[in-house]
């Protein structure tokens, strides 16, 4: 086993710079107030900014399949940063769930290189056809059915809470047929299929309900390659998704701790009150070994082969989304209640933060699941 990267490349920082300077144009944490509460909660624009112009959906993505040849490094420094601005963009739905799923495929499979094209530039967005809250050791889905059409494979069944599927192009769906498991490529805005948005607690990231009634479906992998993908795919998700979780508590903590400087009480900063301090710094000290947690799963998903026999992938994974889930609604709780009063106004952003560290926190399998699954593959004994 290599031994463990937790530092940014020169790269990455590069990266980290565009993508500040790209977020405090178009995304400003004040202004995502008035946006959830319109019309168009999505921020189309800069996710066409994100996507096509700068390449972002396509990151691990082999160059020959129109991707940037990367690794999932770049891709969770991409979340870390669109956590501390919770961007509404579907960059978990498309970029994260879909094509890690479709990456851990057979990609000479002609309809999976051609999907992963379309998400890779930018030309298509992708929804991964599964509950937000699916942890990746969950047994394949059940709640679709594939059957044979006139001139093709026809699915039909409901999936509910579904990451971004409202903004999708295109559906990657599990699936069960007469020959077992299989992912399938449904067109959003098929005749068959209806997407419902349901009431998000996180209102940067909306989740709907997906039906499918005989809609018409492309056949990507099936059998063991289909449930081996999924799992695969969802691992991967779980382990960026840190990364995303890691970005909401440092604007947590950077926002506080410039408020409690600036925020005069008895004549004096409020953060100058030795309990004000003491909450502060266990905050930070949270927020020094989450990075760590989530930087060693995003540098062992990178590895050459992170699924191997002898990969530490299933430990870091678990590790750092239990661990980083946690810090991050820590994080956020503590900057409401020290923002005071103006802290528990909807006028203020921190509500969105603490919104989207509790979905995140349910997302991909909750911290206790994922301790579960810590002490299964370290073969704890259960108490």
């Amino acid at each position: 086993m290599k031994t463990p990267d937790l530092l940014y490349s020169d790269v990455e920082t590069d990266l980290r710079a565009t993508l500040r300077n790209v977020l405090s144009e178009h995304c400003e944490p004040s202004a995502l107030v008035a946006r959830v509460d319109g019309d168009e909660p999505y921020d189309t624009a800069l996710w066409r900014t994100l996507s096509a112009e700068l390449g972002l959906a396509g990151l691990p993505v082999p160059e020959q399949l129109g991707g940037q040849g990367v690794s999932t490094r770049e891709t969770a420094l991409v979340l870390e940063e669109l956590g501390r601005s919770v961007a509404p963009v579907p960059f978990l739905g498309s970029a994260v769930l879909a094509t890690s799923v479709l990456l851990r495929a057979d990609t000479e499979v002609e309809n999976v290189a051609a999907l992963l094209r379309r998400l890779a530039t930018g030309e298509t967005t992708g929804a991964l056809a599964v509950a937000l809250s699916t942890a990746p050791e969950a047994a394949f889905p059940t709640a679709v059915r594939a059957t044979s059409g006139s001139d093709g494979p026809v699915l039909t069944g409901t999936v509910t809470t579904v990451a971004d599927a409202s903004t999708a192009d295109v559906l990657v769906v599990p699936a069960v047929g007469p020959d077992g498991q299989g992912l399938y490529e449904v067109d959003a805005g098929h005749s068959g299929v209806d997407v419902t948005e349901v009431v998000s607690f996180d209102l940067t990231r909306r989740v709907g309900d997906v039906t499918m009634r005989q809609a018409s479906a492309r056949e990507l992998v099936t059998g063991r390659e289909a449930v081996t993908a999924l799992r695969q795919g969802l691992v991967t998700a779980a382990g960026l998704l840190a990364s995303e979780q890691l970005g909401v508590a440092q604007w947590c903590l950077d926002t506080t701790v410039a408020y409690v400087r600036e925020r005069h009480q008895f004549g004096r900063p409020v953060g100058s009150f030795q309990a004000v301090k003491h909450r502060l710094a266990d905050v930070w000290l949270e927020l020094v070994a989450a990075r760590a947690a989530a930087r060693y799963a995003a540098d062992v998903l990178a590895g050459t082969d992170p699924f191997g026999d002898d990969s530490d992938v299933e430990v870091a994974v678990a590790v750092a989304q239990s661990y980083c889930a946690t810090v991050a609604v820590h994080a956020a709780e503590e900057a409401i209640q020290l923002h005071g009063g103006i802290g528990m106004t909807w006028e203020h952003p921190a509500h969105l933060y603490l919104k989207r560290a509790k979905a995140d926190q349910l997302a991909l399998g909750t911290p206790g699941r994922h301790r579960a699954r810590l002490a299964e593959v370290v073969d704890l004994p259960a108490s």
